[in-house]
């Protein structure tokens, strides 16, 4: 993945257990009932176009024309998906960290509606805490502390307990968000 340009790989490592697991039902059919559910709280949140891709790479649909009408982001995840079915080499490093700042609005925006009672940002925010905890690190951590933000918690020292210098930061830049 080293050869892909900068905001690739960021947006790789922001959706990297996406990736990973719908790599894996491609190959393992058995597994996509459990990421159906990840669909569908996706498609509910304004992903649609991005998981109807999905849903055909999982009916088996390989060819770039799944491309068509996604944004740049989508097109990144989607042909990450795609070469990573193909090749398994491909597929973005899930131990390497991505740039706190990036995830930190959507994250913050989320546990903002979350903790306003918003129903479906709850879905979204299980979801990603989900997919948090299957990356590990402080990526699990932070999944980890997801309630407690939701709650109202903003001591950073204390969110931020045996995270790395990395989980910190994305911590702090998450709660700047929920400041503004």
């Amino acid at each position: 993945m080293s050869e892909l340009p900068e905001k690739s790989r960021q947006v790789l490592q922001v959706h990297v257990a996406l990736v990973y697991r719908v790599v894996m039902a491609a190959h393992q059919k058995e597994l996509i009932p459990q990421l159906e559910q990840l669909i569908k709280v996706s498609e509910q949140n304004g992903w649609v176009t991005l998981m109807g891709a999905v849903r055909q790479i999982l009916k088996g649909k390989r060819d770039t024309s799944l491309m068509n009408g996604l944004d740049e982001e989508d097109r990144i995840i989607v042909e990450a998906i795609l070469n990573g079915i193909k090749d398994p080499a491909s597929l973005p490093d899930p131990q390497a960290k991505a740039e706190g700042g990036a995830a930190a609005p959507g994250l913050a925006a989320v546990i903002r509606a979350s903790g306003s009672g918003d129903v479906a940002a709850l879905h979204v925010l299980a979801g990603m805490a989900e997919q948090m905890t299957g990356a590990g690190g402080d990526m699990a951590r932070l999944a980890g502390i997801m309630r407690r933000l939701v709650g109202g918690e903003r001591d950073a020292e204390a969110l931020t307990l045996g995270m790395g210098a990395q989980g910190k930061s994305l911590v702090q830049a998450i709660l700047k968000e929920l400041a503004n």
